[in-house]
């Protein structure tokens, strides 16, 4: 028989179900009786404490903080108060108290300020570290600011350093993180022996300096009291001898002055563009003729020094050398300085000029196709090669003095010797920000 339901046939259930349900039921009935027994059903009761009844906290219980701000280039002081939280009206009392102890017009860049707050979010306390000079702090009192000063201790340290030129002198020294003022001493110190232009890579220097710190701050270097520099295979030592007129100079190992009468070259950090030839095609005339100096290169404006002591005899303008200085250092010598863009301050005929004086500067006036300085000399009359010029050296060191000096190269010398790449550091503790 069939059974219709929703338009469909529903087919009557197999006598095989029938034989199933006894064993199911057995099954069944042992799985629920093993499910642990828990009770009847407990009702849990509402929380006592809502939401809405929480309290704000105290302000005693909130953390105070602070906020740290660096000066940065076109910063005022009056700008950087106004952002750490001070008003335009505290911000003017405090800097009024802050001018009595540093000139607060000539901040510089990475001076750092630190304001702390009370819990109400007012400003309560300020804190400036002035790089290189100490530390103010300024705490709130009513409506003005208690201002307490700190200098930083001052000291010196003497330091060794030493590395290999890969690039430049001045990338040489930088990168042991050190300061350019090493770099122009060391040119000033070597400028007789050593031609700048012509460094070479895997030149080394060492050098025995006095740095001076305020705090941890390097303010500055002194005097390099020794220096050596291996360049081209060739070793060159200074030393530094205090003299009883006040002066100091730089002497060889052996008490020869490094000083001589001409210097390397007129201008530092350019380079030869063209040498000294007796025939030589001239790039404005297009015609070959002598070339009787060396032409430097170098941008317009860079200085010009006189390379010895003696007297101006001309400083003119003429149509081929255009702004030209013509320096007489004894009877026979002369140096010549053309194509200068203008003359310095009080260089006139007849002015005296000491070596390393600036004299002029580099231009392109006259027959010149663009910026640089043709240097020449003549001996009697005659013109010579300058990269060729024989120094005369002065005198060397004798008596108590040649004494004192030796006693310096045998405490100093061993310190030259360092390989490149070490350094003696100060042993400076870094602290935190303040």
């Amino acid at each position: 028989m069939k059974t219709r339901r929703l338009g469909g046939v529903v087919k009557r259930p197999r006598a095989y179900l029938a034989l199933a349900l006894p064993l199911a039921v057995p099954i069944v009935l042992a799985a629920v009786r093993s499910q642990p027994d828990y009770g009847s059903p407990v009702v849990l009761a509402a929380p006592a404490l809502q939401y809405a009844d929480l309290a704000r906290p105290l302000p005693s219980e909130l953390p105070q903080h602070s906020l740290l701000l660096t000066i940065e280039k076109d910063d005022t002081l009056d700008g950087v108060l106004l952002a750490g939280g001070l008003s335009r009206g505290e911000s003017a009392l405090l800097t009024r108290e802050l001018a009595k102890s540093v000139d607060v017009r000539r901040l510089r860049p990475g001076h750092l300020l630190r304001f702390h707050y009370d819990n109400m979010g007012t400003v309560d306390a300020m804190q400036m570290k002035v790089t290189g000079w100490g530390e103010i702090g300024a705490v709130r009192n009513g409506a003005t600011f208690d201002v307490t000063a700190t200098p930083a201790a001052q000291r010196d340290v003497e330091t060794t350093i030493s590395a290999t030129i890969d690039r430049s002198l001045y990338e040489a020294v930088r990168e042991t993180g050190e300061g350019p003022q090493l770099v122009q001493q060391l040119v000033d110190i070597f400028q007789w022996d050593i031609d700048f232009f012509e460094l070479q890579k895997g030149d080394t220097f060492s050098v025995v300096v006095t740095k001076h710190y305020s705090g941890n701050d390097l303010i500055g270097y002194g005097p390099v009291g020794a220096a050596r520099f291996v360049h081209k295979d060739s070793i060159f030592e200074a030393f530094r001898q205090q003299m009883p007129d006040g002066g100091a100079g730089y002497y060889a190992r052996g008490g020869a002055p490094l000083r001589k009468q001409f210097l390397k070259a007129p201008l530092q950090f350019t380079r030869v563009t063209s040498g000294f030839s007796r025939r030589r095609f001239h790039p404005v005339l297009k015609y070959f003729r002598p070339h009787y100096g060396i032409d430097y290169g170098a941008p317009v404006g860079t200085p010009v020094m006189t390379t010895a002591d003696g007297t101006v005899v001309e400083a003119r303008y003429k149509p081929g050398e255009g702004n030209f200085i013509r320096v007489r250092h004894s009877s026979r010598v002369d140096t010549y300085y053309l194509h200068l863009s203008r003359f310095a301050k009080g260089v006139a005929r007849g002015a005296k000029v000491r070596q390393g004086d600036v004299i002029g500067y580099v231009g392109m006036t006259g027959l010149a196709t663009g910026p640089h300085l043709d240097y020449r000399v003549t001996e009697d009359g005659k013109w010579l090669n300058p990269l060729n010029l024989k120094s005369i050296t002065p005198d060397p060191l004798r008596g108590e003095w040649l004494r004192q000096f030796r006693a310096s190269v045998a405490r100093l010398g061993p310190r030259l010797v360092l390989a490149p790449g070490d350094t003696t550091r100060d042993p400076v503790s870094q602290r935190a920000l303040f």
